[in-house]
């Protein structure tokens, strides 16, 4: 014990840089003017999925309305082109290919932020606030080694920030089918306890590979295990019948769970993320917009989601509080066409490009793949206006701290940069630059006029859905004033830019090394010793019998 109470003290300086490693603290301020705040993360939107962003063949007027009381951006990135990277980048402040395990989860996932983190709900605590996580998760729930639905589920959302939740675990074609609140799930029969895989089957529930005779909605690619409501998903379950929920009424579900939590803490300021499960598939529209778009149930579902956007507004509304709530509607990544299901999404588009006029999209490095919609109205203190500045995701984090002057606490949110200005519509200063990362951790970087790709031995296309990933053993250069849709690669043509942006990104990634990186854990005490395991001994160099050291 004598080593370990030498070595805490070297230790306890390099956690201060840890971006995930403070409890929280309380709260000193008041309360009374505080914006309530809501962030709404659509799900596989694209920027041309929108009439207020220039889509003709879909009509979507509540955000429409919102876009038009509000700041609309044309030049606002999602940190990566896939969910779970892209909402742990939101709530954590720090690009998360920094971190292991943060690429998509599959439902039975452990907790992929660690609970010494802070995040942007604890930082909202912080403030004052009453937190909620509404709809769609997909950042894991309970302890390493997986998920136990049938007993409390911890650690789950209220370890890292909200006072409340109601969510889907993961994605609404991943098992299990089921909605979790406050660490339960809902409905469950205690007599009928739920197992999940994602490597075999369980129980004897039919399969889309098994029984296809069964199958309502036909996988076009991957999804055909399990099958839920005449539905195969990803993965397996068995058990929780009366938990499992219906595909149609999920948009119902939530946005009643996410209105009551609006109504319960109308008196106090208070912070909502929202998931909605649209537009990702399985694409099941409620009755009341099924067959409504005339570009099949992709559009419906479009529909259905502004319907979402138009429920929270009138909450707003009607209980007068829209003059003082930030409101803040985006989407995780960029749209997919087939992403799975025979639903006719291609055949029936009619002319409609969810992509707009750019290339890739979903888990691509090109520009469809991050750049989203981003829309932000508070009307006690935002002019509507058109936003062109250059804008991520991960800065919302930093800027509401700001806005609230409320400290950022040592190493939280580590790659949150400042910008509240931006994000209010009050000036049209370019952050200096974006990163951008596709499904293969690929990472791009935008500067100026400039997007460079890095090198990668990654595949071209992406082998279920056919997307462009904008993997290349080459570097990549693209020139978005002249060419926003990537045609043409000039990295020839200027290798001084290459260079330049090349170096940035590697000064990015080297960026608060030792801010992000795990450096050590400590093991269970046991016969009185205290194991501490190092991950980088390096770091430790200047400790000459570190290594040496027995715990």
């Amino acid at each position: 014990m004598k080593n370990v109470s030498r070595l805490l003290p070297l230790l306890s300086g390099i956690v201060t840089l840890s971006g995930c490693n403070h409890a929280p603290q309380k709260n000193n301020g008041q309360n009374s003017q505080k914006p309530n705040i809501i962030y709404i993360f659509a799900d596989d939107l694209g920027i041309g999925d929108l009439s207020c962003y220039g889509a003709t063949k879909v009509s979507t007027p509540n955000i429409d309305r919102l876009a038009g009381q509000g700041v609309q951006f044309t030049n606002a990135y999602a940190t990566s082109a896939t969910s779970t990277p892209s909402r742990f980048g939101l709530l954590t402040g720090m690009y998360p290919w920094r971190q292991e395990n943060t690429e998509i989860a599959p439902g039975n996932s452990e907790l992929i932020i660690d609970t010494t983190c802070v995040t942007m709900a604890d930082m909202l605590k912080d403030a004052g606030y009453a937190t909620g996580a509404v709809g769609k998760w997909h950042l894991g729930l309970g302890p390493k080694g997986g998920t136990d639905f049938n007993n409390p589920i911890t650690p789950n959302a209220q370890s890292i920030g909200f006072d409340y939740e109601f969510i889907i675990p993961a994605t609404v074609d991943r098992v299990p089918c089921v909605f979790v609140e406050n660490g339960h799930v809902v409905g469950l029969d205690p007599n009928d306890p739920i197992t999940v895989s994602y490597d075999h089957k369980v129980g004897n529930w039919p399969t889309g590979e098994e029984n296809p005779e069964l199958v309502t909605l036909k996988p076009s690619q991957g999804h055909n295990n399990t099958i839920i409501n005449g539905i195969p998903r990803i993965g397996w379950m068995t058990g929780g019948k009366s938990a499992l929920w219906k595909d149609e009424n999920i948009a119902d579900i939530i946005t009643h769970k996410a209105k009551n939590f609006i109504a319960s803490h109308q008196e106090e300021p208070f912070f909502l993320y929202m998931g909605t499960q649209d537009v990702h598939v399985p694409r099941i529209p409620h009755p009341r917009f099924a067959g409504k778009s005339g570009l099949g149930t992709r559009g419906d579902v479009i529909l259905q989601l502004d319907w979402t956007i138009g429920e929270i507004m009138h909450t707003l509304d009607s209980l007068h509080i829209a003059d003082n709530t930030i409101l803040i509607f985006t989407s995780d990544n960029g749209p997919v066409i087939d992403d799975g299901y025979q639903d006719q999404a291609y055949e029936l588009l009619n002319g409609h490009t969810p992509m707009g006029i750019y290339r890739g999209g979903k888990y691509s490095a090109y520009e469809a793949g991050t750049r989203v919609p981003f829309i932000v109205r508070w009307p006690a203190r935002v002019k509507p206006n058109k936003q062109q500045a250059l804008f991520s995701q991960i800065d919302v984090y930093a800027s509401l701290a700001s806005l609230l002057e409320q400290p950022l606490r040592k190493g939280a949110a580590p790659d949150s940069q400042e910008h509240l200005n931006v994000l209010l519509g009050k000036n049209n200063t370019n952050r200096e630059y974006v990163v951008q990362q596709n499904l293969n951790n690929t990472l791009a970087i935008i500067k100026g006029q400039w997007k460079y790709i890095e090198p990668s031995d990654g595949p071209a296309i992406e082998y279920w859905t056919k997307m462009e990933l904008g993997n290349d053993k080459q570097p990549q250069l693209y020139d978005l004033s002249s060419d926003p849709s990537e045609k043409t690669n000039v990295s020839k043509q200027h290798p001084d830019i290459v260079k330049e942006l090349s170096e940035l990104l590697e000064s990015v990634k080297e960026k608060q090394f030792m801010r992000t990186e795990k450096l050590y854990d400590f093991a269970p005490i046991l016969n009185n010793s205290i194991h501490i395991r190092i991950f980088n001994p390096s770091i430790f160099a200047s400790v000459d019998s570190i290594k040496s050291l027995n715990f």
